[in-house]
């Protein structure tokens, strides 16, 4: 259903613009100063943020179960492409996190040293990869799809190639390089399984292809083109075993672009499984399952053994990722509404915690000039209480501790898999791995702990005044800790929000065989 009023018109495209616009200004003005760009970008990504909650309460009104906040006008008519913009309850979670992140990574540029239009540049990377991002959450023709999806690279190579850590000689270049390399193979072969789906259907609007259920393809068509999209997008997600570019990219970015790469980009991967591949392709996507979930499970245990003995504090949330999307994944190959509720809320949980927990290690790296957990040494409880207390409440909240964001996306993705008829036989058995490996994710949290939080300092940090939380600092994490407690204390409206547009997704209705 078309939108009626000028207020719905308005909304979306505004979202969308209004961060690529204040990209471009600061682009376009050097001489405005790194901390008043970093100001500016705060601004603009909150007015972001409040733009994405008054569009998603306009959805809710309108039922939020379907589609009906849209907004379609022609826009380039000799290819066919439209700019078709719309919010639902999958997109919508993920419009209103990928502008709080937007927010907070804005806000903690305010307080880092002017580099002589250095942190202004970051500013607009931020805001471009915001742009492209929610253009990527509310887009409903497959060519703007692909579009906004790769307006994230280039600003994300910028990102870990220019401002990554230069106390390894050429590594940012090689992450950068091995990021690139990656995400833009994996694109290249969704856009092949995007072009059969246009040319068999002869049509690249989402809505309309969701409405058919896979009718005008053939089986064999439909796999074909599953394999090819879910390849493109288990990169970006990343599912194992296409996942080694994740690391050395977390391991070399800048806070910011940890925060960036956690909490928005892994979700383009996992929200296309959900937006395209399971609605528009239902039979290849259950032919597809088994090969999916079983690299989701392989995924989630090789990650968390990786994780036990990782001593690279920074490296290891960037692994745990691994794991936690193989939930993610493992809910979406469950093919039933349990398990595809489940991906949707593991997907914004992870977000909200991985942020959370790439901030607290940017704050102990900044303090340390090492994230090692050697260097980090023990003692954190009595040198940086505040600081220990915010790393001891993402790694719980990292584990799956119930009352916490992350335990209702696991438990769902589990319980969706055990009752899955797309995943045969297997169903059962994968559940089971993917619970051991909830206990793999508890062991090497609580590893972490032991080494950091436990135990008397060791005196190398005697003398030096490092400092605990700042006013600042707890303004940025303060909004994440709030969302993981209340994501896992009230679970009820972001499910509500999901449930009904789940079923429409699912072929049947989402019937449990």
């Amino acid at each position: 259903m078309t939108p009626d009023t000028g207020v719905v018109n308005w909304l979306l495209p505004t979202l969308v613009l209004l961060p690529l616009a204040g990209a471009l200004v600061l682009l376009a003005v050097p001489q405005i100063p790194d901390r008043t760009a970093a100001r500016l970008g705060a601004g603009i990504s909150g007015v972001t943020l409040l733009i994405g909650a008054l569009a998603t309460l306009v959805a809710w009104d309108r039922g939020l179960g379907r589609m009906q906040l849209q907004v379609r006008t022609d826009w380039i008519p000799a290819l066919g492409l439209q700019a078709h913009l719309g919010l639902d309850g999958v997109s919508a979670p993920l419009v209103l996190l990928t502008a709080l992140l937007a927010v907070l990574t804005c806000g903690h540029l305010i307080r880092v040293h002017p580099e002589h239009g250095r942190v202004r540049l970051l500013v607009v990377c931020v805001l471009t990869v915001t742009g492209g991002a929610l253009a990527t959450f509310t887009a409903l023709d497959l060519l703007l799809f692909f579009i906004a999806f790769e307006t994230v690279l280039i600003p994300m190579w910028f990102v870990i190639g220019v401002w990554g850590d230069r106390r390894l000689p050429g590594q940012p270049g090689n992450a950068a390089a091995r990021f690139v390399l990656y995400t833009a193979t994996g694109s290249a072969v969704m856009l092949l399984g995007l072009i059969l789906v246009i040319t068999r259907t002869g049509t690249a609007d989402i809505t309309e292809l969701i409405e058919r259920g896979g009718a005008g393809m053939s089986e064999s068509t439909q796999t074909v083109a599953a394999v090819l999209i879910v390849i493109g997008l288990a990169v970006k997600t990343p599912m194992w075993p296409l996942h080694t570019w994740l690391p050395p990219a977390h391991t070399i970015a800048p806070t910011t672009g940890s925060v960036l790469l956690a909490g928005v980009l892994l979700k383009l991967g996992t929200y296309g499984l959900v937006r395209v591949v399971v609605p528009v392709l239902p039979a290849g996507m259950e032919n597809v399952a088994p090969w999916l979930g079983g690299f989701a499970v392989v995924g989630i245990v090789w990650a968390g053994l990786a994780c036990l003995a990782e001593n690279d504090l920074k490296r290891l949330v960037a692994l745990s990722s691994v794991a936690h999307m193989g939930f993610v994944l493992l809910g979406v190959a469950s093919m039933t509404p349990t398990g595809l509720q489940g991906a949707l809320y593991a997907n914004i949980a992870h977000g909200v915690v991985s942020a959370l927990l790439f901030f607290v290690v940017g704050a102990l790296k900044d303090r340390h000039h090492s994230a090692g957990l050697g260097e980090l040494g023990p003692g954190l409880r009595d040198r940086l209480p505040r600081l220990g207390w915010l790393l001891t409440f993402g790694a719980v909240a990292g584990l799956g501790l119930p009352g916490l964001a992350v335990f209702w996306g696991e438990l769902l993705a589990i319980a969706g898999a055990w009752q899955s008829g797309a995943l045969g036989a297997l169903n059962r058995p994968f559940a089971v791995v993917a619970a051991v490996g909830t206990v793999i994710a508890a062991a090497y949290w609580l590893r972490v702990l032991r080494v950091l939080w436990q135990g008397r300092t060791d005196g190398r940090w005697d003398g030096q005044d490092i400092g605990d939380v700042t006013r600042h600092e707890s303004l940025t994490t303060m909004p994440l800790v709030l969302a993981t407690v209340g994501l896992g204390l009230v679970p009820g409206p972001l499910l509500a929000a999901t449930a009904g547009v789940v079923r429409l997704l699912l072929p049947g209705g989402g019937v449990v065989p």
